[in-house]
């Protein structure tokens, strides 16, 4: 009985765990808030960012990491998902000095990634979705993958990404999809990070 009665209250006082994929459109910073959130909480990274479209080709996961924020503590598994796109052109590689060979490489394995990402919202807790906020958030990328995830009931934070630039506008992209937490960020500078993080705790906590 006691021991019983000690499973229980371990059980009540277990961390909360989430498993939340990071999405977004490809170059809208989805892995630098990946290795902003895996380093602040554990001093480690979750892979390469770059300045040629769809760096990242393969979902790829961190588990275990605990974020502590406002009193409140979640242990979220992270899986930084391959930018989503309605259409992709290998000459967009050739673009950035690629031979024609490793471009075609490339747009092959974007297109799977892209496959890849919408089986995983079968397998999440929720979403952060990560927007350029220079660009207008009025693309058929961005509302459909809203709209897949209201579809499968996921929470959802958006996070306003890249406020440390001039043309940053993260109020359109509030205005946009106001039926969803917005919060403005900058993934690659920090500014605001504490607030996303509240933000998760909240949501997904």
């Amino acid at each position: 009985m006691v021991i019983n009665l000690f499973s229980w209250i371990k059980r009540l006082f277990k961390k909360k765990k989430a498993k939340i994929g990071i999405y977004g459109p490809p170059n809208s910073g989805k892995t630098t808030l990946a290795n902003r959130i895996v380093r602040d909480w554990s001093g480690d990274a979750m892979g390469p960012v770059s300045h040629i479209l769809h760096e990242t080709r393969r979902a790829r996961r961190r588990e275990d990491i605990t974020i502590e924020t406002n009193g409140t503590t979640v242990t979220l598994d992270i899986i930084d998902t391959p930018g989503l796109a309605t259409r992709i052109d290998f000459h967009e590689f050739m673009a950035y000095g690629l031979g024609e060979e490793e471009a075609k490489r490339r747009a092959r394995e974007a297109t799977e990634g892209v496959i890849e990402a919408v089986k995983w919202l079968d397998d999440l807790d929720g979403v952060i979705l990560v927007m350029d906020s220079t660009e207008d958030p009025f693309t058929q990328v961005n509302v459909t993958v809203i709209g897949n995830m209201e579809a499968r009931n996921l929470p959802l934070v958006i996070a306003a990404n890249k406020i440390d630039m001039q043309k940053a506008s993260p109020a359109r992209i509030r205005g946009a999809f106001p039926q969803h937490p917005t919060v403005p960020i900058s993934a690659l500078e920090g500014v605001n990070i504490d607030q996303l993080y509240k933000e998760i705790a909240k949501r997904f906590g």
